[in-house]
């Protein structure tokens, strides 16, 4: 089993800039991805950005390319997500998610892939 805790949620104003941080605790050995998703109320979740444990390998959604910037720390077990210039439309629930090897290119960045989540931090953005 693996256990994810995010934190680094709250509330912005648009153009301000936040830090989200998820814990990895458990079985670590039985994944290679980690991401970040969003879900806002009435919509999918939807993949905003991953990076394969092993190095050199991270994806993007199209909408927070250039503003936001995932990594990771190994030593500290610890997945960041770097969010600049936000917008209203970033608002949503940001989960943290762990993925098994192998997940091919084309669902890097879809929730299906995913099998361990955490429990979400709220991002809010006011214009």
């Amino acid at each position: 089993q693996v256990q994810l805790a995010e934190s680094g949620g709250g509330s912005v104003q648009a153009g301000g800039s936040l830090r989200l941080s998820c814990a990895v605790s458990g079985y670590t050995s039985s994944y290679n991805w980690m991401g970040w998703f969003r879900q806002a109320p009435g919509k999918e979740r939807d993949g905003v950005a991953v990076i394969y444990t092993g190095g050199g390998l991270e994806a993007y959604a199209d909408s927070v390319k250039g503003r936001f910037t995932i990594s990771q720390d190994n030593s500290k077990k610890t997945v960041y997500l770097q969010m600049n210039s936000l917008k209203p439309e970033d608002t949503a629930m940001y989960y943290c998610a762990a993925g098994p090897p192998g997940i091919r290119y084309d669902y890097w960045l879809r929730s299906s892939a995913y099998n361990y989540w955490g429990q979400g931090t709220q991002v809010t953005v006011s214009s």
